[in-house]
């Protein structure tokens, strides 16, 4: 997007932003942070590029001027050469963008009371004064200014036009069934054609709907895609920033980068939730049923959640019960994850609550805080895409609205059942009913969940990493070595093999599932490990959520992490690779 504040002479850089900008000596003590920032950098250049070449028209604007940013695609969309004619052509929305100023009040006024709209078809004014239909969707931004949006606008013009058709023929279709009925009074043999002409136009009707049904699944792979590209560079960004945390830094430099670890939290949650709902959305996420321990579950999400809860001042707690249930459950982990992230994010008084007990046939999981509440015509609406809870108060923009759609769709797959009820200034309450017909009784025995895994168990540990990125490899092989592991890294099976014949012999491996010339981290495993005459252990890392692949993956008995890879995560499942040698 191209911003006014991009000017050449603005004299601000990512140096500038870490304190660095004008401190050679500083550089020179820290030429490792300075490589690393640059990288981030760099990524950053990466996801600009991405943003500044969508297919849809995005813009930051104030509703009582014109535009503040805008993308190429909203200039070409309005009929400008460039983004920088669109914001200097335009300096008023409500009589130089929109056709009709009525309606802009309209939409002014309802961002002002809502906040956002979504999806609202308008007419736009383009540069040589032609109208052009289109879908917006618009938030607002207080905590950049009382009347700043950000805008997402799509060309509808072909669906308008569709729909003016269809209408069209529709009228026709009447005309000629009525022409139709009043002949069959004279003959009968009309009546057989007009009736063949009926399901004519009505197979054409199908066919039109099924065409739609596929443009809008190939925008969902689309998205699907884009997300696990993306993933692949966060993926090195997050490993990079995570030895930089396990460095000593200087206190200004270690909250620079732990700032940098959040932003990038929060673009791997938005990356993630993306392409969860467009897998959801393609009914191409299937449950993979086993027996789990939903006690043990809600105990590790409460040790998660707890420290998160403290360092907002709030009061959290769990109470549990024995169960064992047949679920899937990485969809169950993320459901409750969810709830109990809008929780964290919507109270900020009192505490949160997460429960789990038995009612007859049922296995309930309750979520409970006390945060602001939703107003009772709201309820219908929060699991709908991009749907989003204000704080009065906080002025700011909370999360991209994904969550609680996520949580919806995947509690269908599973078919359970979510109910919530909230009062406004009081709390909101979640519960999620799980079946029990199937259930396991709380006396039957069940796996004790592995022991937490210290640092210190990995010092000397060798461990082989198969990665065809250069990047991400590199990033990986920093991490590792901050945990005191000695690290074999190569990029293809080929490589892996000739550091055994040089008599190097790999404690654990790690490999990606997409390497180089079609071959995959399996392949690589099942050579290492045949030249290596043993199994080793070993781990797939991936980007790749497909349950295809998750099936192959398993079919081996093989553990999965996938990528972006939390380093603690990582070093639990090292821990337990260790526990194999």
């Amino acid at each position: 997007m191209k911003k006014r504040s991009d000017h050449p002479d603005s004299g601000y850089d990512i140096g500038d932003l870490l304190g660095l900008g004008q401190q050679s000596v500083r550089k020179n003590y820290y030429p490792a942070l300075q490589d690393r920032i640059e990288e981030l950098e760099q990524e950053r250049n990466r996801y600009k590029w991405l943003f500044e070449n969508a297919l849809h028209g995005i813009f930051q604007a104030n509703l009582r001027g014109g535009f503040l940013a805008c993308n190429s695609a909203m200039a070409r969309l309005c009929g400008y050469d460039s983004s920088e004619h669109l914001l200097a052509g335009v300096v008023r929305l409500r009589e130089q963008l929109f056709c009709r100023s009525a309606e802009f009040d309209t939409i002014r006024q309802e961002l002002l009371d809502y906040g956002s709209l979504s999806a609202r078809e308008t007419t736009l004014l383009r540069a040589d004064y032609t109208p052009v239909h289109v879908a917006i969707t618009l938030l607002r931004r207080p905590d950049l200014g009382p009347e700043i949006v950000e805008a997402f606008v799509a060309d509808i013009t072909e669906r308008v036009q569709a729909r003016e058709k269809l209408v069209q023929l529709n009228a026709e279709l009447e005309q000629r069934v009525a022409e139709r009925t009043e002949a069959l009074q004279g003959a009968n043999t009309d009546l057989h054609y007009q009736i063949e002409e009926r399901e004519k136009v009505e197979q054409e009707l199908v066919v039109a709907v099924d065409a739609a049904k596929e443009a809008n699944r190939s925008k969902d792979k689309y998205l699907a895609a884009a997300s696990h590209d993306l993933l692949q560079p966060l993926n090195a960004a997050r490993l990079m920033v995570s030895a930089l945390q396990d460095s000593h830094l200087p206190d200004k430099q270690g909250r620079m980068v732990q700032q940098a670890h959040r932003a990038l939290e929060g673009a791997e949650e938005l990356l993630t939730d993306l392409l969860d709902i467009s897998k959801l959305d393609q009914q191409a996420m299937n449950p993979d049923f086993a027996y789990v321990n939903v006690q043990d579950m809600v105990l590790g999400l409460g040790e998660e959640f707890s420290a998160m809860a403290a360092g907002k001042g709030l009061d959290f707690r769990v109470r549990s019960c024995p169960a064992v249930v047949p679920t899937d459950q990485r969809m169950l982990v993320r459901i409750i994850r969810n709830l109990l992230s809008n929780a964290l994010r919507y109270t900020n008084a009192g505490g949160i609550v997460l429960a789990l007990r038995k009612r007859a046939t049922l296995l309930i999981v309750e979520v409970w805080d006390t945060g602001i509440g939703i107003e009772q015509y709201k309820l219908k609406d929060i699991f709908t895409e991009f749907h989003q809870l204000l704080p009065q108060g906080t002025g700011g923009r909370q999360g991209v609205g994904l969550g609680l759609a996520i949580v919806e769709r995947m509690v269908r797959i599973l078919g359970y059942r979510i109910d919530v009820s909230s009062r406004p200034g009081q709390g909101s309450r979640f519960r999620i009913s799980i079946p029990l017909d199937q259930a396991i009784t709380e006396q039957q025995s069940v796996p004790d969940p592995a022991p937490p895994v210290r640092v210190d168990d990995l010092d000397g540990t060798i461990v082989m990493v198969v990665e065809n990125e250069a990047l991400v490899l590199e990033s990986m092989v920093a991490l590792l070595e901050r945990w005191h592991c000695v690290v074999l890294a190569v990029g293809s099976a080929e490589e892996a093999i000739a550091l055994l014949d040089d008599g190097l012999d790999p404690d654990i491996i790690l490999a990606d599932y997409h390497l180089d010339l079609n071959r995959t981290g399996l392949d690589a495993i099942e050579a290492i490990r045949k030249h290596a005459a043993r199994e080793i252990p070993a781990a797939i890392i991936t980007a790749d959520r497909s349950d295809d692949i998750r099936g192959l993956i398993r079919a081996r008995s093989l553990p999965i992490l996938n990528k972006p890879v939390k380093p603690n995560r990582l070093r639990a499942l090292l821990g337990s690779l260790h526990g194999e040698t």
